[in-house]
Formats: structure tokens, C-alpha cells, sequence
């Protein structure tokens, strides 16, 4: 039971963040996109400050100095950076599908950087996935968009991100790291603004965009407790795989909300991608529950 109500939760936060990018897509067209983030990450700030101090978190402390958090917070702009620019700029399928080589990337990283065991079938599943992206991206063909590399580039930083958040230690609540990760996103919506990234000026929303907003803020505050509760609730093994419900959410929204239309090598990217990236949480949730000897060969 405590699998399924987990599975449940990470779907309805799937759901929430894709919901949420549909609304920064479509507030983009009248905002720029540097305002939009730069308020949601006001407006989350402002819950999670609440939220920690009501769990007694100090907010200001010598942890704020800690150098992986302050590389996560790095990695979480770098990404945020990359993600919300793709989404502005390119079809919200087309970033999406990109964005699931996310686990594959984290996995590579934990191979290359942290020392993690990663056995050749692990590595065949990644190099597959990236072959995904590729098909998606197509570099060199006609069909090819600079614009696309946008995704890559959020999907760096967002790797990069959680695996600096292993490294983080326990003290750190994690009400902290998400108030943290808003605030950077204040920062990141500045800088967007500073280089006028998807538009420089700061206008009034009209009345449907602030509902937007106001929905935007709370949307993503209650994905990301919502995904917090799924890993806290289930084991991770059986609950990951439903990140990839995002893909799903993001590709009908893609239809009917901005009359999108994948292509095949998109479509076909797309899946390969899924599937090696379930593999791989597959063989990762084998290794945990593998003996040493077996560890080297998963």
C-alpha cells in the first residue's frame, strides 16, 4: 500500500510540474520569462520560509557557506537556467523528452565523479538513452534547432544538481535546500532579465497571467512536497520509474494546449530514452540488494 500511495504521489508531481511549465510557456508569451521566474521564485521562497520555520530551520546559518550546497545552488541556476529557456523557446514535448536523459546523467556523473560501481549493461543503457537525445536533437540535419541545446543544458545542471544534493549532509533539512533552491531562482530569473534572456523588461501581468503566477507558485510548491512524500514514503525502485510520467503530461499538454505535433524521430527518441532510463533504476535498485561480490557486474 505504501508503494502505491508513493507511486500516486510522484504522479500527481509529475503532473504538478508539467502544469506548471504550460503555465510559464504560456505567460512567456506576454511576460518575460526573467519576471516570471524571478516572482515563483519569490513566491516559493516565501512558503518554504514559512514551512522551516515552523519545523524550527534555522534559515540564515554558516550552512548557507557550505561548499556542495553552494554547488548545488550553482547547478540548480545552471540548469533552471537551461530548462525554462528550452520550454519559452522550444515545443514544451520536445524539452521534456529531453529532459528524462536527467536519471542516465546522474548515473554517468555518479560513475565518473563520485566512484559509483556502474556495470557495463548500466553503461550500454546510458549510451543507448543519449542516442535518444540525439534523435530529438538531430545536430547536423536539417531539422536541427541551436535552440534545443537549451534542454541539454538544463539537463547538466539539474544532474549536476542532485548529485551534489547526495553529498549534502544530513543537517541540512530539507525544507532548507528547497528554500535555498527558490531563492536561487530569484537570482536566475535576474539574470535572465539582465541579459534579456526571453525578454529584459518587467511589465504588469494582466489579470489572467497573475492568476497564473499566483496557480504557478502553488502548483510547484505542492509537486515538490508531493515528491518529497513519494521518496519518503515508498522505496525508490518501485516509484522512480514514475518520473516518466512527466513525459506523458508534457506531451498531451503539448497538443492541446499549443497544438504541438511530435514527430516520429521525436516520438522514437522520446521512448528510448524512457526505457533506458527504467533500466537503469532497474539495475540500480538490483545492485542495491546485490552482495559486493555481484556489485561490479550490475
Amino acid at each position: 500500500m505504501d508503494n502505491f500511495r508513493g507511486a500516486m504521489l510522484m504522479v500527481l508531481a509529475m503532473f504538478g510540474f508539467a502544469v506548471e511549465d504550460m503555465l510559464i510557456k504560456q505567460m512567456a508569451a506576454g511576460l518575460a520569462v526573467g519576471q516570471v521566474i524571478t516572482v515563483l521564485g519569490i513566491g516559493g521562497a516565501i512558503i518554504f520560509a514559512f514551512i522551516a520555520k515552523s519545523y524550527g530551520d534555522r534559515l540564515w546559518s554558516p550552512d548557507m557557506l557550505n561548499p556542495t550546497l553552494m554547488l548545488r545552488n550553482g547547478f540548480e541556476m545552471f540548469g533552471t537556467l537551461g530548462f525554462v529557456a528550452a520550454i519559452a523557446l522550444t515545443p514544451i514535448s520536445t524539452a521534456s523528452a529531453i529532459l528524462q536523459a536527467t536519471p542516465l546523467v546522474v548515473t554517468l556523473g555518479a560513475a565518473l565523479f563520485l566512484g559509483e560501481a556502474v556495470g557495463w549493461r548500466r553503461w550500454l543503457a546510458i549510451a543507448i538513452g543519449l542516442f535518444g537525445v540525439l534523435l530529438i536533437i538531430r545536430p547536423g540535419m536539417d531539422a536541427f534547432d541551436p535552440k534545443s541545446l537549451l534542454a541539454v543544458m538544463g539537463v547538466i545542471g539539474l544532474a549536476g544538481r542532485d548529485l551534489a544534493t547526495r553529498r549534502i549532509k544530513a543537517t541540512i533539512s530539507s525544507r532548507v535546500i528547497a528554500f535555498y533552491a527558490f531563492v536561487v531562482s530569484i537570482f536566475t530569473g535576474l539574470l535572465l532579465l539582465a541579459f534579456g534572456v526571453t525578454g529584459s523588461s518587467w511589465s504588469m501581468p494582466g489579470t489572467v497571467d497573475t492568476f497564473r503566477l499566483i496557480a504557478a507558485v502553488f502548483i510547484g510548491v505542492a509537486a515538490y512536497y508531493a515528491i518529497v512524500a513519494a521518496t519518503r514514503i515508498g522505496e525508490m525502485s518501485i516509484i522512480a520509474p514514475f518520473r516518466y510520467s512527466r513525459l506523458v503530461f508534457a506531451l498531451v499538454i503539448g497538443v492541446f494546449a499549443f497544438q504541438e505535433s511530435p514527430d516520429r524521430l521525436t516520438l522514437l527518441g522520446a521512448f528510448i530514452i524512457v526505457a533506458s532510463g527504467i533500466y537503469t533504476l532497474w539495475r540500480e535498485a538490483k545492485l542495491r540488494h546485490a552482495s559486493p561480490s555481484d556489485a561490479t557486474a550490475l
